[in-house]
């Protein structure tokens, strides 16, 4: 579905969080949120209405959107539970083909991480490979906790810029 920026700010309000409550994963309040500054001059601008309240939140907030993430190539990938657009992500990004070695490893770097962080690891899987994202995996690891969480959020940003495309027209007017 890709809808002009004028059809996303006729949505009614229950049609818009239907339609946008998963840009930012399992996050509907971001989008209810949001809905009260429409009109939006562009899908940019929709975006940067998403990242300004992301930014907003307290920190706990933003470990909170983290924590809605499901673990890459992790038990609801291979159960089948994961959102429609986690599955497509994490499929194109081949974390459904991992070899046994990868598959344990990516498990093993995963619960390490969300012991160490408290909220599992995200990235843009879209924007990667396999081997890219279990090599960012291991080498964010080193990383402090503030430091990974503005990574992470950073990452979720990434993710919701490409979900909103796949929902809305980029205006060629209007591209940033």
């Amino acid at each position: 579905m890709n809808m002009e920026i004028a059809t996303v700010n006729a949505l009614p309000y229950e049609d818009f969080v239907n339609i946008f409550g998963n840009v930012v994963e399992k996050c509907p309040i971001i989008t209810a949120a949001v809905w009260s500054r429409r009109p939006f001059v562009s899908l940019g601008a929709f975006e940067a209405a998403i990242s300004e309240f992301i930014d907003a939140l307290p920190e706990s907030g933003k470990e909170g959107i983290l924590r809605c993430h499901p673990d890459l190539a992790g038990r609801d990938l291979q159960s089948g539970t994961l959102t429609q657009e986690s599955r497509e992500e994490q499929t194109g990004a081949g974390m459904d083909a991992l070899d046994s070695s990868e598959a344990s490893r990516m498990a093993r770097l995963n619960n390490e991480y969300k012991e160490r962080f408290g909220f599992p690891f995200v990235i843009c899987a879209r924007m990667n490979d396999k081997a890219t994202i279990l090599r960012q995996l291991s080498e964010r690891l080193g990383n402090e906790r503030p430091v990974e969480r503005a990574r992470g959020i950073e990452e979720v940003k990434k993710i919701c810029r490409l979900r909103l495309q796949g929902l809305v027209l980029i205006d060629a007017l209007n591209k940033l």
